[in-house]
């Protein structure tokens, strides 16, 4: 078989409509996900995967950080397979790979976050990829296959009367907002809260909140979920959506909001939504029940359907890098 081609991708490419074409199409291939990730201090790249006849086998947007002598390479959501490309994933993959020209002392790790085929699967096992999960890389999943009806009469007993009380009240309203505009006045919302939630629960974690709210308020991979009371902001949530999943992505809430039960109104209108939208999964965002009972409690009331992430796949020239790097992010 005659090698592929792997070209960089220039500027004037449209990389949305290129990724938005892949059935597995996600937030994490998408340009505005890459140029937050550019922003943060990563070099992002976009390659294309090409056949000698010029067709279009697999796209990958990955980001370098370099240490010293080693370089860290993370394609997250991605490679993604072309129609044409998963009969030859295994090549696609091989081609990826061998365009890095990984030293010795290079890490390269793939994480799909759900949106990994069996395909690619194959194709990471087949180049001696090794898998990498800890605890806290599963979630829950609401199966929207359902009827709603079948899903409400599921929920937990207690999560059910604290929705029906928070249906009753008429000063809250909801709102799925996709103006710029409103999305950044929604987003500024969501960062006072957020930013308060985490100094009462003493938490950290990576988001830039800064570096983030333009990007998301111009994203159409992400869905706003915007709640009042009497016109004020009590709630806000940032959803991601594919074609058949949404994922909670980030949600911020007040003291009021938590008052009135709206964190389970606002949850379940979002639910409703991506049903309606024809997506066949919500995911729930993530769970820990260990270190944050009162969030897995809360989500738990909803569904018990729990799902392992896709891993963290990890690759090394040297089988005693990818090792030891498997063994210290396995312990995470």
């Amino acid at each position: 078989m005659k090698s592929l081609t792997v070209t960089e991708v220039p500027r004037s490419l449209d990389w949305h409509e290129a990724v938005r074409q892949s059935e597995s199409a996600n937030v994490y291939a998408s340009e505005k996900w890459g140029e937050y990730k550019r922003r943060l201090g990563w070099s992002v790249k976009r390659v294309i995967i090409s056949d000698q006849s010029g067709r279009e086998l697999g796209l990958a947007q990955y980001q370098v950080r370099k240490r010293g002598p080693s370089r860290f390479i993370l394609a997250q959501g991605c490679p993604l397979l072309t129609e044409k490309g998963t009969f030859q994933a295994k090549e696609v993959f091989e081609a990826f790979i061998a365009h890095l020209d990984l030293g010795r002392l290079d890490l390269l790790g793939i994480k799909y976050h759900h949106f990994e085929t069996g395909e690619a699967k194959l194709a990471l096992l087949a180049h001696g990829f090794r898998p990498v999960i800890s605890a806290k890389d599963h979630t829950l999943e609401v199966d929207l296959s359902q009827s709603m009806e079948s899903i409400r009469s599921a929920l937990d007993g207690r999560w059910r009367n604290a929705l029906m009380k928070a249906e009753r009240n008429n000063n809250i309203v909801i709102k799925f907002i996709h103006s710029p505009p409103e999305r950044y006045v929604a987003f500024d919302a969501f960062s006072e809260m957020y930013t308060s939630l985490k100094e009462r629960k003493g938490f950290k974690n990576s988001l830039n909140i800064q570096i983030y709210r333009e990007l998301a308020a111009h994203d159409t991979c992400l869905e706003f979920q915007e709640v009042r009371e009497n016109g004020e902001p009590v709630l806000v949530r940032i959803a991601h959506k594919s074609r058949h999943r949404w994922t909670d992505f980030y949600v911020a809430s007040n003291e009021r909001a938590r008052a009135m039960e709206v964190p389970r109104l606002a949850l379940w209108r979002a639910i409703e939504k991506a049903k309606q939208e024809g997506a066949s999964i919500y995911d729930l965002g993530g769970i820990d029940p260990a270190n944050n009972r009162g969030v897995f409690v809360f989500k738990a009331g909803v569904t018990r359907n729990v799902a392992q992430a896709t891993p963290l796949w990890l690759y090394s020239r040297s089988s005693v890098v990818r090792d030891v790097a498997a063994s210290i992010l396995g312990r995470r």
